[in-house]
């Protein structure tokens, strides 16, 4: 009974510490040592996408733009419909600065979450720690201190479908993508599982 009371115990803790949505994952050798989000890769292109930052119940709507300066440079700028900027940040080699944001959204838990969220998405090469596989994707996963960022590749067109950002035992924040041809993604949802906070970003061409 005490061994039977022990190895209960044993399977409890594993389970526990394993992300619901990873466990179908098959563990196979990397076929690659990185990744490159093909998404806000192109310089010459402004990304413009009408956004909806849904965030502790308020919700404000505008249009989001996001330009490549440079290798591992992009800046990021939040407007209402009517034109009033109320964020201006840059990624630039994993250091951001925010240029101005808005009294309504100039929170610290929210400045740190933002930079995270938009960290994950505009990263452009990710080192390839482990490699896993479901019927449905090839998932890259990137070790990232103490968490883990699981790139979703489609097997049936190859392009990258889902980000999910989690800690050993629960999902923080997934990122789902739509794309018709694999380099622009046309629609993007930032959905936090861990505070009220959700991100639509709808492509206008």
């Amino acid at each position: 009974m005490r061994f039977l009371g022990i190895s209960f115990i044993v399977i409890l803790l594993f389970t526990s510490c394993t992300v619901a949505s990873t466990k179908d994952f098959v563990l196979v050798e990397n076929s690659v040592e990185k990744y490159k989000n093909p998404y806000f890769a192109d310089h010459s292109k402004d990304y413009v996408y009408k956004a909806n930052f849904e965030v502790y119940g308020r919700t404000f709507g505008g249009l989001l733009i996001i330009k490549k300066l440079a290798t591992e440079h992009h800046r990021v700028v939040f407007a209402t419909e009517f034109g009033s900027k109320m964020m201006d940040m840059e990624l630039k080699n994993d250091v951001f600065t925010i240029n101005f944001i808005a009294d309504d959204l100039n929170k610290k838990i929210l400045i740190n979450t933002l930079k995270k969220d938009f960290k994950i998405l505009l990263q452009e090469e990710i080192r390839v720690d482990k490699t896993y596989r479901t019927t449905a994707a090839t998932i890259f996963q990137l070790v990232d201190n103490k968490r883990f960022n699981y790139y979703y590749i489609s097997k049936k067109n190859q392009q990258l479908v889902r980000i999910l950002y989690a800690s050993k035992s629960k999902e923080k924040i997934i990122f789902t993508f739509e794309s018709k041809k694999g380099k622009i993604a046309e629609n993007i949802l930032i959905d936090h599982k861990n505070m009220k906070l959700k991100i639509k970003l709808k492509r206008i061409d």
